[in-house]
């Protein structure tokens, strides 16, 4: 596949015979911003080897590009998923965010927050009970060491915490369970007031009697609009709902 600023091809890693792929960016044709993006991306990527992050297998540059070899991936997005299944069940929830979990701790004991993660940019490999969740896109990420705050989030002058990830997170499970995204809004300026002036989340009547309470504590809990509410990533990763390992007990569950 190929657009005007880069063309990827299939191909086989001579060394390992793994199928990959391989992007070749035409550096001359990307602007300051796509530039740091592309450097962002590499140095995370570079940084990184967890099996829920997409492999950087290697990076070359050529005259005038970059080539960047990745692993290979058919299975699409987890916003390709949500789509063609609509909201999963808990159990598919939690073992999602399990997995997208494992990834971020690793980025988290690098001091590098994605500041980007929604479901598109959540690779799926494998089929079913077998789907592997793979964090990718890392043009916007930043390394950020505690005590510290990103300046810049999208290219907007605004500060953020370290735990934007963590609402990010919140959001996909929201999707998740629900088919849907919690906030919308015809613009960003729009979505932001909604997002500020939002009382109650508004989750599904129909998903609301089989959902576990821990379930929705964590979804409430990570998208708390104020961020010294808002979960860490270490009260995340250790949550009931994550480290519950048998089948989830059903309780009914009234959404404050």
């Amino acid at each position: 596949s190929s657009n005007s600023l880069s063309t990827v091809w299939k191909a086989e890693h001579l060394s390992s015979g793994d199928v990959v792929a391989v992007k070749q960016v035409y550096v001359e044709k990307l602007n300051k911003h796509l530039k740091s993006c592309l450097d962002c991306e590499l140095n995370s990527l570079s940084s990184v080897n967890h099996p829920n992050i997409i492999r950087l297998f290697d990076a070359f540059p050529a005259e005038n590009c970059i080539f960047l070899v990745v692993e290979f991936y058919a299975g699409g997005n987890l916003s390709s998923y949500i789509r063609l299944h609509g909201r999963v069940p808990e159990q598919t929830a939690r073992k999602f965010l399990q997995q997208l979990g494992a990834g971020l701790e690793i980025l988290n004991s690098h001091h590098i927050i994605h500041r980007d993660l929604k479901p598109e940019n959540i690779l799926l490999f494998g089929l079913d009970d077998d789907v592997m969740l793979k964090i990718a896109d890392f043009g916007l990420s930043c390394t950020l060491h505690p005590g510290h705050y990103a300046e810049k989030v999208c290219g907007s002058p605004i500060y953020m915490a370290p735990e934007v990830d963590m609402w990010s997170v919140g959001a996909i499970l929201f999707e998740l369970l629900n088919g849907y995204p919690p906030f919308s809004g015809r613009n960003n300026v729009q979505l932001v007031r909604n997002i500020n002036s939002c009382k109650h989340l508004p989750f599904s009547q129909l998903i609301v009697p089989a959902l576990h309470p821990d379930c929705v504590d964590m979804c409430l809990k990570l998208l708390s609009a104020n961020p010294v509410d808002r979960l860490s990533f270490n009260e995340f990763y250790h949550h009931r709902f994550l480290r519950r390992n048998s089948a989830i007990l059903r309780a009914p569950f009234q959404i404050p």
